[in-house]
């Protein structure tokens, strides 16, 4: 018998599927064996050796395997191919072979690898195994052995110097820095005025009603006329900061006389983009469909292990000869030979770590439709196959014709009708007009803007012109997609990292995700203000990359990886020594609210200020913690009563992963809760609501389904709660 073992059950589950009677298949359920939580777990005085430990919540899954490797005659590992994976493989090897006593045989390790769940791909690995590399464990093991003595050392300066409970991560806190400076750098913009003049013009006389709305451009113009924008006046770039610099312009624009300049036309080729990466397929997923970069990789994973798409954490453009094969055929059946190019498109990774081996994400049967995999049913639900549909859409654009564009852009001079006026200003307006559709048949973008046909020195019409007051915008936050892209572009992490630095900083309360858009908070400002000033230069966006770069030198057998930790722990540990020495204590600013505490104000002075909690904001005394009196703040909707017993206000409250939901405020009596905001007048009656519950209720049910094979994680003990002070009060926030 041949022992399979794998991460997960559902892997587990298809390749049982795949293989033969002589082979049997096991699940590690992720990690075996890590780092303690109660200590630190590294020897820094023995080279950094690391002190393993099996966790608790493994012993039956390990007992298992164990019991299987005993009966086998040999052992596959074929966990998943990274670093990761690798790592995972080299762990449960070294528990394997200590399992056999003294003189018993143990069968051979073999590791075999592919990058997707189907039959072909599944059996040839099995086929022409390999052995583990040491040097992606390697890497893998560097990483937690920096990240641990970053994480065991840096956060109990946090807690003598700022809070206790405070962390701190080797990337998540530069990841934060990231987010805290965009935030001062909001508030700290000054808005700068400036104007833009547009002219609605057209080749023959027209109703001059509506042209422009509340200050835009009609959407619907009327046939011949166009808009054109004042671009250059009296031979200079026209950049008008006031309204007097726009003054002579908007005087002489309605008796002008106006005449085609130039007409430039060309056609316009537009390519499609490569294949997914992880950090690409994270972005998309943000921009449309809002989701979070753990969601995308948690419905990401599921289709992996369930065999519609190839492994999703990679930084590759590459596709192999038989997934250029099966994309060439179907765009030739399905769209048409004239959206085939000649010769497949090859795209090449920027990463010097992208392997070839590796594939960027695809299908891995474009026969498959969207709604068959939401039909597959077990764990696939509609956003399961919204996802394989963005997948599939982009393996297969990016294998077809280029769009082709007719492009037009024209200049117009406007002469005022009194000589006397010495204001001659000129205009520009372009259009665009699809040709061929090619790759955006799959991504169909903005609509043509249609330019009248015409010609040099042709003379127009004015119709009316708009000139508008502006003002600059602050840099936007970053949401997912935008904080994974500068992520990746200051080389912060690796792509199969971001969901958790993400996760990880929102979870602590120094990040909000507001209407997704990233918020530092309170806590999270003054915590990457004490990090930039204590550890400068490990706060460092070129520092952390260097050190991702090192890891990756480490998984390319480049460098060895006690040097590695060896080197950066040195000044690292010192720095520790001197913060812990020497460092300014930080305060997390509150807001002041005016009133006067309740419990010691008239006789010590204390007044109530709002804190910023692991849970949101509370109540509390100025002088805590001599004086414990809190409050709760409770916010509600204004004007918004409870859509199902139209009795309670809708209160905002925290989920315990952080983010904001709505409720009845006469909970339990009434169970009302939705993570939308409700409109006023919204309602929803008793059997509307029982439908959602029962629907919610199946959700959970699938949840728990598709996590019955993993064993329940360990509790934590939990010291008796202390009694407070003060009675706890609720505040209501409008």
């Amino acid at each position: 018998m041949q022992l399979v073992i794998v991460e997960s059950p559902t892997k587990a589950r298809k390749l049982s599927g795949y293989l033969g009677a002589n082979y049997q298949v096991e699940a590690s359920v992720g990690h075996v064996r890590d780092l303690p939580k109660s200590e630190t777990g590294v020897d820094v005085e023995h080279d950094f050796e690391p002190k393993y430990v099996v966790s608790k919540d493994k012993a039956s899954v390990l007992k298992k395997l164990k019991t299987a490797a005993a009966k086998a005659d040999k052992i596959i590992l074929a966990t998943d191919p990274d670093r990761e994976g690798e790592a995972i493989a080299w762990h449960v090897k070294e528990i394997l072979t200590d399992s056999f006593k003294k003189g018993q045989k143990c069968p051979p390790f073999v590791r075999s690898t592919f990058y997707e769940i189907t039959k072909a791909a599944v059996l040839d690995a099995i086929n022409n195994p390999g052995e583990i590399s040491m040097p992606l464990v390697d890497a893998q093991q560097a990483r937690r052995v920096v990240d641990r003595l970053v994480g065991y050392e840096v956060s109990p300066v946090l807690w003598r110097k700022v809070r206790r409970g405070l962390s701190a991560g080797r990337v998540q806190s530069v990841a934060l820095r990231l987010i805290a400076e965009r935030e001062r750098e909001i508030e700290a913009f000054i808005p700068d005025e400036y104007w833009e003049i547009q002219v609605a013009l057209s080749i023959d006389k027209m109703n001059k009603e509506g042209l422009f709305i509340e200050g835009k451009a009609a959407e619907i113009l009327p046939d011949g006329v166009f808009i054109a924008d004042v671009f250059n006046v009296n031979g200079e770039a026209f950049k008008p900061k006031t309204e007097a610099d726009v003054t002579d312009v908007v005087g002489m624009l309605p008796s002008a006389s106006y005449k085609v300049d130039t007409v430039d036309r060309k056609e316009r080729k537009r390519a499609s983009l490569p294949p997914f990466t992880t950090s690409t397929l994270q972005q998309a997923a943000a921009t449309r469909f809002g989701w979070s970069s753990r969601q995308t990789m948690a419905v990401a994973q599921n289709l992996y292990e369930e065999g519609h798409i190839t492994y999703h954490r990679t930084d590759s453009f590459n596709l192999s000869q038989s997934a250029l094969d099966m994309a060439r055929a179907h765009i030739s059946k399905a769209f048409g030979p004239e959206y085939l190019p000649e010769k497949a498109r090859i795209f090449h990774s920027t990463s010097k770590n992208a392997q070839e081996a590796h594939e960027a994400i695809r299908v891995t049967n474009v026969a498959v439709t969207e709604d068959e995999v939401f039909r597959a049913g077990g764990k696939m639900e509609k956003r399961h196959a919204q996802l394989y549909d963005l997948i599939w859409r982009r393996f297969m654009a990016s294998q077809m014709n280029s769009a082709i564009y007719d492009q037009t852009t024209i200049t117009v001079l406007a002469t005022p009708a009194d000589k006397s006026v010495k204001t001659v200003a000129s205009l520009r307006s372009s259009g665009s007009i699809l040709k061929f559709p090619g790759w955006t048949r799959l991504f169909p973008g903005k609509d043509d803007t249609y330019l009248p046909d015409l010609s040099e020195k042709q003379a127009l019409e004015y119709g009316a012109h708009e000139a508008q007051q502006k003002f600059t915008l602050p840099p936007p936050r970053y949401n997912d997609a935008s904080l994974v892209k500068e992520l990746e572009k200051r080389g912060i992490g690796r792509p199969s990292t971001y969901a958790s630095i993400i996760s990880v900083i929102v979870t602590r309360g120094y990040v909000e995700r507001i209407q997704k858009r990233f918020f530092a908070s309170a806590v999270g400002l003054t915590v990457s203000d004490f990090l930039c000033k204590n550890f400068a230069t490990f706060m460092e966006y070129e520092f952390t990359a260097e050190m991702e770069e090192d890891l990756d030198r480490i998984a390319r057998d480049e460098k060895e990886w006690h040097e590695v930790v060896r080197a950066f722990y040195g000044p690292f540990h010192k720095k520790v020594e001197e913060a812990l020495d020497s460092a300014e204590r930080a305060q997390i600013p509150v807001e002041k609210t005016g009133e006067i505490c309740p419990d010691c104000g008239p006789a010590e002075g204390g007044e109530i200020v709002i804190r910023s909690g692991k849970y949101g904001k509370f109540m509390s005394c100025s002088r805590f913690p001599e004086c414990k009196y809190t409050k709760n703040i409770v916010e509600t909707v204004e004007g918004v009563i409870c859509p199902l017993c139209s009795k309670g206000e809708v209160v905002v409250k925290n989920s315990r992963w952080g983010k904001p939901f709505y409720g009845c405020s006469t909970y339990p009596t009434c169970d009302w809760a939705n993570w939308k905001k409700p409109e006023v007048g919204e309602t929803i009656t008793p059997a509307e609501w029982a439908v959602k519950q029962a629907e919610r209720a199946e959700r959970k049910a699938k949840y728990a389904e598709r996590n019955a094979g993993k064993s329940p994680a360990k509790k934590s003990a939990k010291k008796p709660a202390k009694k407070k002070a003060a009675p706890k009060k609720t505040a209501k926030k409008k």
